[in-house]
């Protein structure tokens, strides 16, 4: 067994424990939480509108988180791989220079602006394909994702441009949960506090309750308006840490178009879809409005300071974030 294949097995395994984990938390605070309201206390009408808000919220949590799951990343489409031929071309030339302009010939006919740091034409050498402009390699999934912005181990997925909504969707109703049990069982802590609250059943069902929201609301109200200060200058995560290179040069601001049409980016244009966790952003994730196409009609986007050098994008890049580090190329 190759060393690669070996560790994309490894990073699996503890992909689908991570995701366990989760599943398994979710559980517990369904369960504690149904104890709190039924048990802790007789059934009284404050109890009842607690537990409709609580599974109104609960359905969309979970339905965002497995959509999050199951929505497989989108691949690019056949045009963007090279034929057999041109394939057979490709590896038989062991110059460089030519195999660089081989690339600029094929890329021609193919909506592509972006580049590598030294100018040439993104290619994947173990899709055999060229990169549309955002696309990058997971080395988890072994494959080029479209818009891929990071693998995320705890929901076992690649988040890209098939899911990336679901995944926001995702850390914004978490954070609602989270917040809405802390807040509910707030008042039996007082009470528990006060010496007020039966049994040490019921006493275990609140501590455990109020600690576990309160531990994963800082989290991921952190990571959440970290994706949300994303969406609004219309980056990957990617992108934040390595900076897209297009044919004119390094542009930080490349893909920014104005916050309203950043989050349309993301959300689409009908705003009623906006928290639905149903596929609702525009385009086919190969080719993307570019900041720089729009500057003839908005001189105001062109008074942007220049952004810095980036580095080779034909070398590994790290896929940075709140998450474990996963490599993409």
């Amino acid at each position: 067994m190759s060393f690669s294949l070996k560790m994309a097995l490894e990073n699996t395994e503890l992909s689908c424990i991570r995701r366990h984990i989760v599943n398994s938390v979710a559980l517990c605070k369904y369960y504690h939480y149904l104890s709190v309201c039924i048990v802790a206390e007789r059934m009284t009408i404050g109890n009842i509108i607690y537990l409709i808000f609580y599974h109104a919220i609960f359905v969309f949590f979970t339905w965002t988180y497995w959509k999050s799951i199951f929505t497989l990343p989108q691949q690019p489409n056949q045009k963007f791989h090279l034929s057999y031929t041109d394939k057979e071309r490709y590896e038989n030339e062991e110059r460089p220079e030519v195999q660089k302009q081989m690339l600029v010939d094929m890329a021609k006919k193919l909506p592509v602006y972006t580049r590598t740091g030294s100018g040439a034409v993104r290619f994947c050498d173990r899709c055999h394909l060229i990169k549309p402009d955002r696309c990058h390699h997971c080395s988890v999934c072994a494959m080029c994702v479209l818009k891929m912005d990071h693998h995320c181990p705890w929901v076992n997925n690649c988040i890209g441009f098939s899911n990336y909504k679901f995944f926001l969707q995702f850390l914004a109703y978490s954070v609602l949960y989270c917040l809405y049990i802390a807040t509910t069982v707030f008042s039996y802590f007082i009470k528990y506090w006060r010496g007020e609250l039966p049994g040490v059943r019921s006493k275990f069902h609140v501590l455990f309750l109020l600690f576990v929201a309160c531990m994963f609301f800082v989290s991921l109200v952190i990571l959440f308006g970290y994706h949300c200060w994303l969406v609004s200058r219309n980056k990957t995560t990617l992108e934040a840490f390595c900076t897209p290179v297009f044919m004119s040069g390094p542009e930080k601001n490349g893909f920014n178009l104005g916050f309203v049409k950043n989050i349309q980016q993301v959300f689409g244009d009908n705003k009623k879809f906006w928290l639905i966790p149903i596929g609702s952003s525009p385009g086919d994730g190969h080719s993307f409005p570019m900041r720089s196409m729009n500057e003839s009609q908005n001189p105001l986007l062109a008074n942007e300071e220049p952004w810095e050098e980036n580095e080779d994008d034909n070398r590994d890049i790290k896929g940075r974030s709140s998450y474990p580090i996963q490599r993409t190329y």
